[in-house]
């Protein structure tokens, strides 16, 4: 937690030292050090930190440092965690601590600043959710002394303690207090304890005098008032200070949290489509939010979770609500509008159309198409009569300065996606490749095309008018509205039509084999150019969470892996098989031929005998062999150049089905040939060709299993140590740049979705940065479970 210590005083300071101590478990090698602004704390410069020394004080190791400073010294300051030559392994989650010198430090007194490390579930009751939701109050506390400010001690003998705690949560009419071993806290008597002053943002602080006498001092923090009385639970707390010394000191203790029974609650998942009510046009609506609230108050939900509401219509086909498939990560989609509600003066005509389509429409399932025809339609005509006052009033202008930077664009999209019939913008001619210039030209106010760009902000403009309301409605209600962070976006979407240096245009995102599906997943989403994004400190994505932050106070991060690497496969594959983890160390050619690896062609080719396709295909494998391979060796086969990957042999396949008097299952040949084609124990780096992969389940290749004994061994090594050993540290340290960008874009609860093959350094930074986990109870974790058990889940998590 923060520390500042400010005090009133009169004595001048002729003498002074700080001093530095925090408890912290490390391993071997690691050190704990400081650093901060100031130049007597390294500048923030790591190397030139203040280096902690260890010492045992019970079962506790305790990093401990001081240093002597000037009058009026002030800095913030950090903890670190840090190798033998400095470099940064860990570091403090939160805001950086503050340090003032007490002004009422008396001669030859050492100030002591007692710490704890501050982990980012130390800042879960600090987000939104909790702070302006969950733990909202009707009623306002006043500061009653504030931050940092003490009595004036210096006529006093003894230490002076300045007990400060963080309670997040607190009753009207309830006061905090310390209690403990000494007289001067009152023996553990809340009547007779320590009453804490609000110092504001959530802490309370109080001091007093200590005697040689009264230490070790145990103590706790409790609450009293109008509920009762409550005790802090966990053991008591322990202050040891070294009195035989005889030198008097100020401690400021920073305690942290105050440790309570956490909380815990129960919430509802569902997409937004759903939300159906009898005002709504044939799918669920915004404003129909406030009814699932309602629902969720009655039934002691305190969260519902919507899946992503971003627009996805890409296509303009039904297959656009899959809504993980996004058309703009910023704009809202106009599926969810309600029109009713856009304006007070609809004409009766219109209200009319809107009443026969409600009927047309109340069915069982969701017609996409029909949906979003009708509501488009109908907008249009309200667009039509009320677009002057409208796009001149005040509301509209100021949502339009604030969100111009994404709404030109996808107005823009919008309107050459209709022109053109195709969002594949290679088809737009002097559009493809996206320009401010010519964006400028086209959504200014002297286009011709403009009073249909101004119909996209105006959608855009109403949408966001009823989601905050029902946002807004969710708040005051106390139920936290959590939305979802798709892990990619649409190959043609408007983000990489504006943003092409972003993203990996030429791959595709997926997992590996799993649970779900044996030849993997490809989602199809272009994988993103990290190392562009961190030019501008990841100012897309810091952008993207700030939009969420407008409506949501908690949000998932779909598959959260993808921070810490991601699946990526060649933008030519349909499959998830085939693919590499990005970022990851591959294993380079050298490291094979030292190994006595030398046949790459059998490595990385389909390894295509004569055997195999006479087991895969029978007494047609003559046919399939002459459309598909030529013979390259005797006995041996290749795939022909116009075949050789997944979506050349989907295309072909289905030319050669339409011609050929072959009667097979066209699903069934596919995945036959595609076997086929994964067939290789190594996959070559296609941007560097002395860099290999190992195919994933290689063992169950032919090409492995024709190898002899040793290069099976070799690879057996080479692939485990791959998947599962060397990528460890640079996954971590990935992670490390890119989630802590998002975790401080918002002041959102983060939960992270983080199903699938987990490598061991995920939930240890996970629970480091405070991002609450992911449990399905049917697909547990640990090995040998049918059912997980979640009375054995860690209390950050969210399970289903």
């Amino acid at each position: 937690m923060v520390n500042l210590g400010l005090f009133t005083g009169n004595k001048p300071l002729k003498s002074r030292k700080v001093s530095f101590r925090i408890p912290y478990y490390t391993q071997w090698g690691q050190h704990l050090l400081i650093c901060g602004s100031d130049a007597l704390l390294g500048s923030w410069n790591v190397k030139k930190g203040l280096l902690l020394k260890p010492s045992h004080q019970g079962e506790e190791l305790i990093w401990s440092g001081s240093i002597p400073v000037p009058p009026g010294f002030q800095s913030e300051y950090s903890y670190y965690v840090v190798d033998d030559t400095r470099n940064i392994l860990r570091w403090e989650v939160g805001k950086k601590r503050k340090l003032l010198l007490p002004d009422g430090l008396q001669d030859g007194q050492l100030l002591e600043l007692h710490d704890l490390w501050q982990t980012g579930s130390d800042n879960i009751p600090f987000s939104s959710a909790f702070k302006d939701v969950i733990f909202g109050r009707s009623w306002s506390l006043g500061v009653e002394r504030p931050w940092g400010i003490t009595q004036n001690t210096s006529d006093q003998d003894g230490s002076v303690l300045q007990f400060r705690i963080c309670c997040p949560y607190l009753e009207e009419g309830t006061s905090i207090y310390v209690i403990g071993s000494s007289l001067k806290l009152g023996q553990w008597k809340i009547q007779d304890g320590l009453k804490l002053a609000y110092a504001g943002d959530s802490f309370w602080q109080a001091d007093c005098i200590m005697g040689k006498d009264d230490f070790p001092l145990k103590y706790k923090y409790c609450k009293y008032g109008k509920a009762g009385t409550s005790v802090e639970c966990g053991a008591s707390r322990e202050l040891f200070v070294d009195v035989a010394t005889g030198e008097s000191r100020f401690v400021l203790l920073s305690d942290g949290l105050m440790r309570e029974m956490p909380w815990r609650g129960a919430g509802v998942a569902i997409p937004m489509f759903s939300v159906r009510s009898e005002a709504d046009l044939g799918v669920g609506e915004f404003l129909d939010l406030k009814l699932l609230v309602d629902w969720a108050v009655e039934s002691g939900f305190h969260l519902v979770q919507l899946l992503p509401i971003n627009d996805t219509s890409v296509n303009c086909m039904w297959w656009d609500s899959y809504p993980y498939s996004s058309l703009s990560v910023f704009a809202l989609h106009p599926l969810y509008l309600r029109v009713e509600a856009m304006s007070e003066n609809i004409q009766e005509d219109i209200k009319q159309e809107i009443r026969e389509a409600r009927v047309q429409l109340d069915k069982k399932d969701v017609d996409y198409e029909a949906a979003m025809a009708t509501k488009l339609s109908i907008a249009k005509k309200i667009f039509a009569r009320e677009k002057e006052s409208i796009l001149n009033s005040k509301s509209f202008l100021e949502f339009f300065s604030e969100n111009q930077e994404w709404l030109k664009p996808y107005a823009a999209f919008c309107f050459l996606r209709d022109f053109f019939e195709t969002s594949d913008r290679s088809q737009w001619g002097r559009f493809s490749e996206f320009s401010k210039e010519k964006l400028e030209k086209l959504v200014s106010k002297e286009s011709l095309h403009y009073e249909v760009i101004s119909f996209h902000y105006y959608i855009q403009f109403h949408l966001h008018l009823q989601l905050s309301e029902a946002a807004e409605y969710a708040r005051k209600k106390g139920v936290v509205l959590k939305g979802d962070l798709p892990i990619g976006v649409d190959r043609n979407s408007v983000d990489t039509w504006v943003y092409p240096n972003l993203f990996r245009m030429n791959t595709s995102t997926g997992a590996p084999p799993d649970y779900f599906d044996k030849n993997g997943q490809n989602w199809g989403f272009p994988t993103y150019n990290w190392e562009e994004m961190s030019k501008d400190n990841y100012g897309w994505w810091r952008a993207r969470l700030t939009q969420m932050g407008k409506y949501f106070t908690a949000y998932r991060i779909d598959h959260i892996l993808g921070f810490f690497r991601i699946w990526e496969l060649p933008d030519h594959a349909m499959t998830g098989l085939c693919g590499k983890f990005r970022p990851s160390i591959p294993i380079s050619q050298e490291e094979l031929e030292s190994e006595g690896l030398w046949d790459f062609n059998h490595l990385t080719q389909p390894y295509i005998g004569q055997e195999l396709l006479q087991e895969k295909f029978g007494a047609s494998w003559t046919i399939i062999a002459s459309t598909f391979l030529n013979e390259y060796q005797k006995g041996f086969y290749e795939f022909k150049e116009e075949c050789n990957t997944e979506k050349k042999i989907a295309s072909v396949l289905k030319s050669f089905l339409e011609t050929s008097m072959l009667v097979k299952s066209e699903e069934k040949l596919r995945r036959k040939l595609f076997d086929l084609l994964q067939n290789v124990a190594l996959i070559k780096d296609p941007e560097d060709l002395r860099k290999f992969y190992p195919r994933f389940n290689i063992e169950d290749t032919t090409s492995f299993k024709d190898l002899d004994q040793h290069s099976q061994n070799v690879l057996k090594r080479l692939y485990y140590d791959y998947y599962f050993q060397r990528q460890e540290g640079l996954w971590r340290q990935n992670a490390l740049k890119t989630l802590p960008v998002l975790l401080n874009s918002s002041n959102m609860l983060a939960c992270g979705e983080d199903l699938g093959l987990i490598p061991s350094c995920v939930h240890p930074v996970m629970q480091e940065l405070g991002l609450v986990g992911l449990r399905i109870q049917r697909m547990p974790s640990e090995p040998g479970l049918e059912f997980g058990i979640p009375s054995q889940y860690s209390y950050m998590t969210v399970y289903m």
